[in-house]
């Protein structure tokens, strides 16, 4: 992969933005009195997992589990009590047994980046917990092409 420590590229029109609303819940405010930074992590795996259900095939799904292998953490503004939110993810390259995915936690009201975070999963066989190659349709499908490392 490609892409130094800090940078997260803006998504292009090769794959689609996908979206999911989050609230925040009193739980998720620290003493600071604005989102603790570990919920911004959920929120992060939350929308990869929305992603991976709604664009995944039942049998990808009962084949290929994803576990989480590097989070890098942007964190740009807080998020505050009544703020409604949005989480964002596109796809981005991928080798064998590494696949990037990109995220941006945005205030729903304006827009206003709150967050960027880069993940890099792993694919798991369901049947043997081992990493595993997906088919030609997951990695067309949650893959901008090949890493370049």
């Amino acid at each position: 992969m490609s892409q130094s420590r800090d940078a997260h590229p803006a998504p292009d029109d090769r794959h689609e933005v996908f979206e999911l609303p989050r609230t925040i819940v009193a739980g998720d405010i620290d003493e600071l009195g604005h989102v603790n930074n570990v919920v911004y992590l959920r929120w992060v795996q939350d929308v990869a997992i929305a992603h991976w259900s709604t664009a995944a095939t039942p049998e990808q799904q009962a084949e290929v589990a994803w576990v989480a292998v590097r989070h890098e953490i942007d964190y740009k503004r807080p998020a505050l009590p009544g703020d409604g939110i949005i989480a964002r993810t596109w796809v981005g390259a991928a080798d064998s047994h590494r696949f990037e995915r990109h995220t941006e936690i945005v205030r729903a009201a304006d827009r206003k980046l709150l967050a960027r975070a880069r993940t890099v999963w792993c694919p798991i066989n369901w049947k043997t917990g081992r990493p595993t190659r997906v088919s030609d349709a997951i990695r067309a499908r949650f893959s901008s092409g090949p890493s370049q490392t």
